[in-house]
């Protein structure tokens, strides 16, 4: 399964895709606008979108696409490893994601 993150800190970048990891899925981080987001964002299983670090033009196309293509959004204002890993388990609870080892 994989996982498109939108926003956060370019620090963080890797302790996003390490503790999607943890849970087994792929990750994407996306923390500035791509000039081609429709192509790059691909069908991911769900789409996190950290609001208190981008836009809102970056949110309104973040939410357009995730319409478009059927995407699971989930917003959160926070980006820390504790706002992704609270989304994140709240997903496996209503079993809309797999967990391999939680």
């Amino acid at each position: 399964m994989s996982i498109v993150i939108i926003g956060g800190n370019e620090c963080m970048e890797r302790a996003y895709c390490e503790r999607c990891k943890d849970y087994g899925h792929r990750c994407k981080v996306y923390t500035r606008r791509h000039k081609d987001m429709a192509h790059v964002f691909g069908t991911p299983d769900l789409c996190i979108l950290f609001t208190g670090t981008v836009s809102h033009n970056m949110v309104q196309v973040a939410c357009d696409l995730a319409k478009k293509k059927n995407v699971t959004l989930a917003r959160s204002h926070t980006s820390s490893l504790a706002a992704l890993d609270h989304l994140l388990q709240q997903f496996v609870k209503e079993g809309k994601l797999n967990a391999a080892s939680v």
